[in-house]
C-alpha cells in the first residue's frame, strides 16, 4: 500500500510504498476510498516541517527548552541524536477518511467485513490505501450518505463541538469568525439547531458560498465596520456566543470577537489564533471563555483511542464517536451539505500534486478531496528493500531481524548498533508498515513487513531484537527462542510471572541464549568501578538514585498491561546493575513509596534490598526531581573503599586516603559495550554473557517489589525455588 507522509526534518512530502498495517485488538482494518484534507491543519504542519532548523526552533519553542535540558544532563550528541531520531521519522498525513472494513480486530463486535465506515484521528485516518484505526474512532456511514461525503467526517465533529461548546438555543444569534472549511461547516450546524448566523471573513468568494449556505448575514472584515455590523445583526446587545474558525498569529480574532459578544456571552476558540485574552471587555461583561478541543472527549486520551475504554452515554452524552455519527446525521438528513465545499478532487496517485497546489496558493481551494481507485489494493505484508542479488551473509557476520522499530530503536539501539562490526541487517517487523519502511531504508535492512513470523522463518536471521513495548515483550522472546534465535530484549523481561515462566520454559527448550537489555553493567564507568574493588573480600554495600523525571498518567508505560509501570519497566535497571556490581543475587526486598496525589503510580520509591552474599542496596527512584539535574549516580562502600559513578560520565575510587578518577567525553550507559559482547559471543560460541538465572532474579525482584509496597512489609524473593516450579509445571 501507499500512505502519504512528510519528515519533519527535511520537510519532504513522499507517497511511501509500505506493508498492509496488520490487525490488531479493538481496530478495524479499512480499505479507504475517499480522505479529506484538511487544508488548514496540515498546511501549518507542513509549513514548520519545511522550515530550517533555527525556524522550528522559533515556531516551536517547547522543544527548545526540551533539547536544552537534555544536553545538560545526557550530553550535546546524545540529545542531538534523540532529537533528530524523532524529527527524521516520517509523519503520515491526514485525519479524516471513509473507505470499507477489510477486517476486524478481536474485541470488536459491532463491526463486519465490509461495512462502509467514517473514520478519524491523526496516525489512524492517514492519507493511506489501507489504515487500521480503532473502533472508538469509526462510525458507519449512514445509507444515502457517499464515501466522499463522509471523509469530512473529523472536520464535521470539530466544528460539531465547537457549536456544543457555545451551548447555542433555539433564536440565539451567533457570530462565527473564518469562513474556512470548518467555519462554513460551523454556519450550516448552527442552522440546523435553530441559530441566527453571522459569517466573517476577508475573502468575498467565502462570504457569498456562506451566505448561500444559510448564514443569515455576512460581514467583510477587509471592508466593514466588523464590531458595528455584529451589533447591528444582533439586534445593539451583542452576539449570543462567538466561535473563532480563522487562524492567524494575531490576537485581532480573539479582540473582535470579545467586542462583539454580548454582555455573560460566550467565545469558543477553534482556530489557532492569538489567545491573549484582554481583560477588559472580558471582565466587564464577563465573557466565558472556552478552547474547543478536537471533535470531543475522547480525544487524546489513550484508554479511549487505543485501549478500547468507553465514556458511559448517560455522563458523557456527546464523545468524540457520538459527535462524529450526529455529524453524518445532518448530512444523511440534508442540513448539511458539504458538496459546494469540495473544490478540488484528486487521484490518491496525485496526492503530492495537491499538496504542491496547496502550498503555492496559486488557485483558490476550500475542501481537496483524494479519491481512491476501484481495485483493490493488493495485500502486501513484505517489501524487498535490496535487489535480491547478493543478500547471502558474508562469512563471520551475524544476521539479525527487528521486532518493532519505535524511538528507542530508532534513538538509541540502532545507532549503537551501527557501531558493532559484523552486523548484517536482515528484516524489520513493525505493525504499522511505516515505521519499519522507514528504519529499513535508513539503516540498510533488506526487507520490511508487518508480520514477524517471517523473522523467525527466515533462516539468515540468527538473532532476534525485540524492540516493542514491554507488555508484547514475553510473547515475542518465548516466540524467537523457540525458533532456535537468538533474543535480545530491551528491559523488561516480563511483566509478571506466569510470562517469566513462559520466557525460562523456552529458553530451556530453545536456543538457550538470551540477553535482557541491562547496559548500565556493561558501561564503561560501571566496569572500571567492578575493576577496582576486585581482590578485596566482605559484601558491598551499594547505592543507586535516579532522577527519573515525571511521566503522565495516561503514558503506556503507566499502563498494566503495556508498560506495567515503572518499577517493572525501569527500576529493573538498578537491581541488575547491583547484582553486577555486588555479585550477590537478591533474596529480600523492602519497599516504601511516597504518599501523594499521584502515588499510585508507584514512581517516586525508596528500595532495600539483600542479596545472598551478605551484601546491601538500596534504590532511590523518584519522578518528582527536576530533570534538568543529573539522572542517574551511584555509590558503593565497601571493602575499605568507596566507589562513585556519576550520571555514566565519570567514576571515581577512593581507598586509603587517595583517589583516582575515570572520565568519558559523554553520557555513557553502555549500549555498545553490551552489543559487542552480545555479538562476540554468540561469534564465538560462547553462552550468553549473563546467566540466566541472574535475569530471572532480577525479574523476581521486581515483582517482590510490587508486592512490598502492597504489603507493607518485606518480600522475599526465591529464584531457585521458581526454577524448581518451571520444570515442575513443564
Amino acid at each position: 500500500m501507499r500512505v502519504v507522509a512528510q519528515s519533519y526534518s527535511s520537510g519532504e512530502l513522499q507517497s511511501i510504498e509500505c506493508p498492509n498495517p496488520v490487525s490488531r485488538r479493538g481496530c478495524l482494518i479499512v480499505e479507504t476510498t475517499a480522505s479529506l484534507v484538511s487544508v488548514g491543519t496540515e498546511k501549518a504542519m507542513i509549513d514548520v516541517a519545511k522550515k530550517s532548523m533555527l525556524g522550528k526552533a522559533l515556531a516551536r519553542p517547547d522543544w527548545v527548552k526540551q533539547v536544552i535540558s537534555k544536553i545538560k544532563t545526557e550530553g550535546l550528541m546524545e540529545a542531538y541524536r534523540q532529537s533528530m531520531a524523532r524529527l527524521d521519522a516520517p509523519v503520515p498525513l491526514g485525519y479524516s477518511s471513509a473507505g470499507i472494513v477489510t477486517r476486524v480486530g478481536d474485541k470488536v463486535a459491532e463491526f463486519a467485513v465490509g461495512d462502509h465506515v467514517a473514520c478519524a484521528g491523526s496516525g489512524y485516518a492517514s492519507h493511506a490505501e489501507v489504515v487500521s484505526v480503532p473502533r472508538n474512532l469509526c462510525v458507519k456511514i449512514p445509507d444515502g450518505v457517499s464515501f466522499e461525503q463522509a471523509s469530512f467526517v473529523a472536520l464535521g465533529g470539530i466544528a460539531l463541538e465547537a457549536v456544543r461548546m457555545a451551548r447555542p438555543e433555539v433564536g440565539h444569534r451567533v457570530a462565527v469568525i473564518g469562513l474556512g472549511l470548518l467555519g462554513q461547516l460551523t454556519v450550516q450546524i448552527l442552522k440546523a439547531n435553530g441559530c441566527r448566523v453571522a459569517g466573517i471573513d476577508l475573502v468575498p468568494d467565502k462570504l457569498a458560498l456562506a451566505r448561500d449556505l444559510g448564514a443569515d448575514e455576512v460581514i467583510n472584515a477587509a471592508a466593514d465596520d466588523v464590531i458595528s455590523a455584529a451589533r447591528e445583526f444582533s439586534g445593539g446587545y451583542g452576539a449570543d456566543s462567538v466561535i473563532i474558525m480563522a487562524s492567524a498569529e494575531s490576537n485581532q480574532p480573539l479582540e473582535q470577537a470579545a467586542e462583539m459578544c454580548r454582555e455573560r456571552g460566550r467565545v469558543v476558540a477553534t482556530g489557532l489564533v492569538g489567545l491573549n485574552i484582554p481583560r477588559k471587555p472580558f471582565y466587564e461583561k464577563e465573557i466565558e471563555f472556552v478552547i474547543s478541543r478536537a471533535w470531543g472527549p475522547g480525544m487524546y486520551d489513550v484508554d479511549y483511542e487505543e485501549r478500547d475504554v468507553k465514556y458511559p452515554l448517560p455522563y458523557v452524552r456527546w464523545t468524540a464517536r457520538r459527535n462524529m455519527a450526529a455529524f453524518l446525521d445532518l448530512v444523511a438528513e440534508g442540513r448539511v451539505n458539504v458538496e459546494p465545499l469540495i473544490t478540488h478532487r484528486f487521484p490518491f496517485e496525485q496526492a503530492l500534486d495537491a499538496y504542491e497546489m496547496i502550498l503555492e496558493g496559486e488557485e483558490p481551494y476550500l475542501g481537496v478531496v483524494l479519491e481512491y481507485g476501484g481495485d483493490e489494493p493488493e495485500r502486501v505484508r513484505h517489501i524487498d528493500l535490496k535487489p535480491k542479488k547478493g543478500l547471502m551473509i558474508a562469512k563471520g557476520e551475524v544476521g539479525i531481524g527487528l521486532i518493532g522499530a519505535g524511538l528507542y530503536a530508532r534513538g538509541t539501539l540502532l545507532p549503537a548498533l551501527q557501531k558493532v562490526k559484523g552486523v548484517r541487517y536482515i528484516g524489520v517487523a513493525t505493525a504499522s508498515g511505516m515505521s519499519g519502511r522507514h528504519v529499513g531504508d535508513k539503516f540498510s535492512f533488506d526487507y520490511c513487513t508487518t508480520d514477524y513470523h517471517e523473522l523467525l522463518e527466515d533462516e539468515r536471521v540468527q538473532a532476534v531484537f525485540v524492540l516493542t513495548r514491554h507488555g508484547s515483550h514475553a510473547h515475542f522472546v518465548s516466540e524467537a527462542l523457540r525458533a532456535g534465535k537468538a533474543v535480545f530484549v530491551e528491559k523488561p523481561l516480563a511483566l509478571n510471572e506466569e510470562e517469566l515462566k513462559e520466557v525460562v520454559r523456552a529458553w530451556q527448550e530453545g536456543s538457550g541464549f538470551l540477553m535482557v537489555g541491562f547496559n548500565r553493567r556493561f558501561a564503561p564507568t560501571t566496569r572500571y568501578v567492578q575493576k577496582r574493588l576486585e581482590g578485596g573480600t566482605g559484601p558491598l554495600v551499594a547505592h543507586c538514585r535516579c532522577n527519573a523525571g515525571y511521566i503522565p498518567p495516561d503514558s503506556w508505560v503507566h499502563h498494566p498491561q503495556e508498560g506495567g509501570g515503572r518499577i517493572i519497566g525501569e527500576v529493573c535497571h538498578f537491581v541488575d546493575l547491583i547484582q553486577a556490581i555486588t555479585g550477590g543475587l537478591p533474596t529480600e526486598v523492602h519497599v516504601s513509596a511516597a504518599d501523594g496525589s499521584l502515588a499510585y503510580l508507584r514512581d517516586n520509591i525508596a528500595v532495600s534490598l539483600k542479596l545472598d552474599n551478605g551484601s546491601v542496596g538500596s534504590i532511590v527512584y523518584a519522578a518528582a526531581g527536576d530533570k534538568s539535574f543529573p539522572r542517574e549516580y551511584v555509590e558503593v562502600l565497601g571493602r575499605g573503599a568507596v566507589a562513585t559513578i556519576q550520571n555514566f560520565k565519570s567514576a571515581s575510587f577512593t581507598q586509603s586516603g587517595r583517589t583516582s578518577k575515570k572520565r568519558g567525553l559523554g553520557v555513557d550507559r553502555g549500549q555498545v559495550d553490551e552489543l559487542e559482547t552480545f555479538f562476540r559471543h554468540l561469534r564465538e560460541g560462547k553462552p550468553q554473557p549473563v546467566p540466566m538465572r541472574e535475569y530471572v532474579a532480577t525479574t523476581l525482584a521486581i515483582f517482590a517489589m510490587e508486592e512490598s509496597i502492597t504489603s507493607g512489609e518485606a518480600a522475599q524473593i526465591d529464584v531457585d525455588g521458581f526454577l524448581n516450579k518451571c520444570l515442575e509445571d513443564k
